[in-house]
């Protein structure tokens, strides 16, 4: 990794509407919920949260509404340190709010709203190419239009940053190659890898076959996030194991750990050794409700190293 040390996370910011069922309903049915909260989310500002609060230096580039739910966003984002001069505001639709509804296993299902997420554009990420310059590492998901994504991917390797991707949610159709051919690591879970291989990527050796498999398609870096088995990560395909844990809410997991992933890689850890804290960072916060209030900070991590 170079010696820049910056984080710059292009993406999504929402509202999460959260609330506790017993078990999903059927159609058509009404049944009781619990454990009603609101909570800060959106994959990027997920991210972005993750990533400051396990020591990086973030900067996020985004688009809310001129409501009360992108304010308390910017705010949220600003009292964790994360630089916000690049975040935009539009009168034209209301911030994202994604409704979330949580089983009694920690499962859950999630109904997004993009609103001003959808009108980030690629010329809005050219006139944030400032931040671009002294970033080590540019992180991109899935929930805002993939031509700004490109761009900002563009503008990475202008500016010599790392770009990785996590391809989520899982694209409805191929992504574009003027996206991937500047992507340095891919992190799919286990059903995004299997829209871009072809088959199910269900145990360590289909898995290390996908980053074979995409590495042949000209991806230079892959980790697939495996849930409960941990994540097989790189050209060695190196199998890294989840920490034990009592699942409460699997909520933000996957972001927590790329933000984790991307916290250790800038300050010099190798791949599997990223994954590894990124793994231990994801345990504890599925261990808790919610997305951004559940994501542990840099000490409780290093204390579960003792």
């Amino acid at each position: 990794m170079k010696q820049k040390e910056n984080i710059i996370v292009v993406g999504s910011a929402n509202t999460d509407i959260v609330i506790g069922v017993e078990r999903f309903p059927k159609p058509g049915e009404t049944i009781a919920g619990h454990g009603f909260l609101t909570n800060r989310g959106g994959k990027g500002a997920n991210q972005a949260m993750a990533a400051a609060r396990l020591g990086g230096s973030v900067a996020f580039v985004g688009k809310v509404g001129n409501d009360d739910y992108g304010r308390q966003t910017i705010e949220a984002l600003n009292d964790e340190g994360i630089d916000t001069r690049y975040m935009l505001t539009t009168d034209e639709t209301h911030s994202g709010v994604a409704v979330i509804t949580i089983d009694g296993h920690g499962e859950n299902s999630i109904i997004v709203d993009g609103g001003a997420n959808m009108q980030l554009s690629a010329a809005d990420i050219e006139a944030a190419e400032e931040v671009f310059r002294d970033a080590a590492i540019v992180l991109l998901q899935l929930e805002t239009p993939v031509d700004a994504l490109t761009a900002a991917a563009r503008l990475a390797h202008r500016h010599g940053a790392y770009v990785v991707l996590n391809p989520a949610p899982a694209p409805k159709s191929p992504l574009p190659e003027a996206l991937l051919s500047h992507v340095d690591l891919l992190i799919p879970n286990q059903t995004e890898a299997e829209l871009f291989c072809g088959y199910a990527v269900d145990s360590m050796d289909t898995a290390a076959k996908a980053i074979s498999d995409l590495r042949e398609k000209g991806i230079r870096q892959t980790i697939i996030t495996m849930g409960g088995q941990g994540a097989v990560v790189g050209i060695e395909a190196e199998h890294v194991a989840a920490y034990p844990t009592t699942v409460v809410d699997t909520t933000a997991a996957g972001d927590t750990f790329c933000g984790a992933l991307c916290s250790a890689l800038v300050r010099g850890s190798s791949l599997k050794e990223a994954a590894d804290f990124a793994c231990r960072a994801a345990s504890v916060t599925v261990s808790r409700m919610g997305a951004q209030q559940a994501m542990p900070r840099l000490e409780e991590i290093e204390a579960m190293s003792l």
